[in-house]
């Protein structure tokens, strides 16, 4: 079993035993850092990888995210999964391509989601016909790549519950491994969805709600998205605003243990 193949293998046993959080780095170090700190998994995150290029969220390339995977995959021994959007194309041979790409470059997991940057949700039977598409791909690998379906629904300005379901329940059955709807607002919607599929469910995090609480209403695995790119994006910034303008340069009176985490 060569490397890639044994952190497939157990990122999708992840999925079959104790619920699990996923934490999103943005870089090489936050990799390193939320290795050291015991997390099991990492998930890329979009928006923080666009931050890192100085760009807003959907304006990478598809050659920008799979040099990005590798990186993560380099800077720990965990498994990586893959936010790949809408497949970088709005048809299922994009999808196909960009899950294809992240596997060469070391992923072992990667989502595909049913938004177009131009502005619309995909109709049900297209964003079908993708993570079919996906699916297929996925199993070509030559590892038990774990392949998530997302649907946007509720951080697209649509937050109907009974549509997101369906489509969610449409993405199992055209092979989605792990299902996932972002957006979702209480626990009542997380209970919704998970008990509406048989695949996993990935909930992401958000105020409000505690893990404990997401856990209860069935999520098997819990991501932060970008949040945690902008805890640190906004400690930066406040501490730079107390230097400019208070001339405080306590702030800077920051100890981390760098050689632990990226020894």
């Amino acid at each position: 079993m060569t490397g890639q193949e044994a952190k497939a293998a157990a990122f999708a046993a992840l999925h079959q035993g104790e619920a699990f959080v996923i934490p999103n780095p943005w870089d090489a170090g936050s990799a390193k850092v939320f290795a050291a700190l015991g997390f099991k998994a990492l998930a890329s995150t979009s928006s923080g990888f666009a931050f890192t290029l100085g760009r807003l969220d959907g304006r990478v390339t598809l050659e920008e995210v799979a040099a990005h995977a590798a990186e993560l995959d380099r800077a720990t021994d965990l498994p990586v999964s893959v936010d790949l959007e809408n497949g970088y194309g709005p048809d299922p041979e994009d999808a196909a391509r960009a899950v294809t790409r992240v596997a060469e470059a070391g992923a072992v997991g990667g989502s595909i989601d049913d938004y177009d940057p131009e502005g619309h949700l995909y109709e049900q039977g297209h964003g079908v016909e993708r993570i079919a598409a996906a699916a297929e791909a996925a199993r070509a690998v030559g590892f038990p790549f774990t392949l998530t379906a997302r649907a946007e629904n509720h951080i697209r300005g649509n937050p109907d519950l009974a549509d997101t379901i369906a489509r969610l329940q449409a993405y199992e059955q055209a092979g989605a491994d792990v299902l996932y709807a972002p957006g979702l607002r209480s626990t009542e919607e997380i209970r919704a969805v998970c008990e509406a599929v048989s695949r996993p469910v990935n909930v992401l995090a958000r105020p409000g709600l505690s893990l404990a609480e997401v856990v209860g209403a069935g999520a098997q695995r819990v991501s932060v998205g970008g949040g945690l790119t902008w805890v640190a994006v906004k400690a930066a910034a406040e501490a730079a605003r107390a230097i400019r303008d208070e001339g405080d340069l306590g702030v800077l009176n920051a100890s981390l243990p760098l050689e632990e985490w990226l020894g």
